[in-house]
């Protein structure tokens, strides 16, 4: 016979010997229950602000004469920032000075008319027109003087305006002025600064409608930033706002997440890359979630080595089954949460129960025999060798 026919014979017969020599084996699977971490989250991405940002203007129109402060610069609540150039405002006030001071000077004359006149008309000695004019006199100069009075406040309190100084604690992270500019007072304050409170951030999330219902104040957040790739901020959930914003069909709310930054690390503009833990159990008891659904098989014969299932006399809502002394005994318990993978259970388990999830077959491989090879097979160097 040809030996090329032979070798392919012989190759079949060997393969043959090998399969029948395996057989599959069926095994119980079981997870071990253990206190776990149990945890969902949500994940999303959002923008870095500071929790308190003023915009530092003037309310006066002057030249910028110094700036006491620039960018970066940590400054505190009170502290000289700028100041304007003061002559006109200063001018301002002497002539407000001078405008009380007249305006006194006849009130007090016309006062004294009137209580003079108020005293001659009681005693008819002179008409009620010329104490009308008198009385009429008095009040003009009285409301002249009152108005001179405030004239005089609105100018001291322009010049006042002309030193600018810091409303909070905080970093200076912009500055919109230079020395010699002239600033202009108009319906909208002229901004000089931008201060902001950076040890204390906030993130505002775009959550997806799909996830948003989750999400509740007070849960714990997590998150990074491209800057610190290696560092993980922690935060806090504050508010969930309800307007919507739809970009592209898509349609997010806004989360705001507290975010303390003794550090300094973060600052506004950042994008942040948020996970939001909305369940959170701690040595919590829990098993896969096939576990509630696995059913167990009537086993062939002691020699299968599957426990022998036994069920409970009544049926209950959920059980699980849990091997015990060579049985597996259905349990009955109750689930409370699950985040997917692992349902929990508040009642029913305790630590160390060997709880059955699911069958698996393996191959039961016999100890090494010697085979039968074919005299066509090439054999390794040195084979022959004793």
């Amino acid at each position: 016979m040809d030996k090329k026919r032979l070798m392919p014979l012989f190759v079949a017969a060997i393969a043959g010997l090998v399969s029948c020599s395996e057989s599959q084996k069926m095994e119980l699977e079981t997870y071990t229950v253990e206190p776990m971490t149990f945890s969902e989250v949500v994940t999303a991405t959002g923008t870095m602000e500071s929790v308190t940002q003023v915009d530092v203007g003037t309310q006066v129109t002057g030249i910028i004469e110094t700036l006491h402060a620039d960018f970066n610069d940590h400054v505190k609540k009170g502290q000289l920032l700028a100041e304007l150039e003061k002559t006109l405002l200063e001018s301002e006030l002497k002539s407000a000075d001078a405008n009380m001071e007249s305006a006194k000077a006849t009130y007090e004359y016309t006062r004294r008319n009137y209580e003079r006149d108020k005293a001659l008309h009681d005693e008819k000695l002179i008409s009620d027109y010329e104490f009308q004019t008198s009385r009429k006199d008095y009040d003009v100069a009285r409301l002249s003087y009152e108005k001179s009075q405030a004239d005089r406040v609105k100018a001291a309190k322009n010049l006042n305006y002309a030193e600018i100084y810091a409303p909070i604690d905080g970093i200076i992270i912009s500055r919109e002025v230079e020395e010699g500019q002239t600033v202009v007072s108009s319906m909208n304050v002229q901004n000089l600064y931008v201060i902001a409170d950076l040890e204390n951030m906030q993130v505002v999330g775009n959550v997806d409608e799909a996830d948003i219902g989750q999400v509740k104040v007070g849960q714990r957040v997590t998150f990074t930033v491209d800057a610190y790739t290696d560092d993980v901020f922690t935060g806090t959930v504050t508010q969930v706002r309800l307007n919507p914003t739809t970009t592209s069909n898509v349609v997010t709310y806004e989360v705001i997440v507290k975010a303390p930054n003794p550090d300094l690390k973060l600052i506004p503009g950042m994008t942040a890359n948020l996970t939001i833990y909305t369940l959170e159990l701690n040595d919590a008891i829990a098993v896969p979630l096939k576990a509630l659904k696995f059913v167990p098989e009537k086993p062939d014969g002691k020699e299968s080595g599957l426990p022998e299932p036994v069920a409970l006399a009544a049926p209950v809502k959920t059980s699980v089954w849990v091997e015990r002394d060579g049985k597996l005994i259905q349990t009955a318990v109750t689930a409370g949460v699950n985040n997917g993978i692992y349902q929990e259970i508040t009642s029913g388990l305790k630590r160390g129960d060997k709880v059955a999830v699911q069958y698996k077959e393996t191959a039961d491989k016999p100890k090494e025999t010697a085979t039968e090879e074919s005299p066509f097979m090439p054999k390794r160097p040195g084979s022959n060798k004793k």
